[in-house]
């Protein structure tokens, strides 16, 4: 499913990757673990195309997603949810899990969005709320529902467990794991190991490099 290689990121002139490589099989479900500032950010980024690759590769099903503008890769069927959301908060709920649809032209997307409301029955209820009236928690359910409308193949998911309460944090890792039981592939970027009981293999990254990685 996806495959990175040596990748190597550098910011204003600071090196922030060093060469990591990891591997996601399909449907797999794969942590990524570091302190804060260890470069798990950067990695999702850099795959996203958000972050400025200066060299290895990065494939998702074989196909070089150096040659896909970063704008576009959403449309390769990659969901992201970044660390501190990014929610609209002046629109409503329904309206911010829609806008990735919006944006790449989905023409399935009321019926993806369906798809959504079954596998996260607390969702729907909110709907009609505007964002920036939710809790934490629920921010983070509604986050990871936006990712999950492009996100068909692929799920980046930056500190999902962060600020969660354990009976969120439960409910959110079940969710994960439906999603992973349907078929998506999902890659979560963690401070915390003891989050990630329930993924296959864990890399652990320590200033920008892979520094080990096991299996479950």
């Amino acid at each position: 499913m996806l495959k990175v290689e040596g990748l190597h990121v550098t910011i204003k002139g600071f090196v922030i990757l060093r060469g990591v490589s990891l591997e996601i099989p399909p449907g797999g479900l794969v942590g990524l673990v570091g302190r804060n500032g260890a470069g798990k950010t950067t990695t999702l980024k850099g795959i996203m195309g958000l972050a400025p690759v200066v060299g290895g590769s990065i494939t998702l099903d074989g196909t070089d997603l150096a040659q896909v503008p970063g704008h576009k890769r959403a449309q390769r069927g990659i969901g992201y949810m970044p660390e501190d959301r990014r929610l609209i908060g002046a629109l409503t709920v329904e309206d911010n899990i829609l806008m990735p649809a919006w944006v790449t032209g989905r023409t399935d997307d009321r019926k993806r969005l369906d798809y959504i409301y079954e596998i996260m029955p607390d969702v729907p209820p909110l709907g009609r709320r505007r964002a920036s009236t939710l809790s934490g928690g629920q921010q983070k359910m509604v986050a990871l529902a936006r990712a999950v409308m492009t996100g068909t193949k692929l799920l980046l998911l930056d500190e999902a467990f962060e600020g969660l309460s354990p009976a969120m944090g439960e409910k959110f890792g079940g969710t994960i794991q439906r999603l992973q039981r349907e078929g998506i592939a999902v890659l979560i970027a963690e401070s915390d190991t003891k989050r990630l009981g329930f993924v296959e293999r864990v890399y652990a990254i320590e200033r920008g490099e892979i520094i080990h990685h096991t299996r479950a």
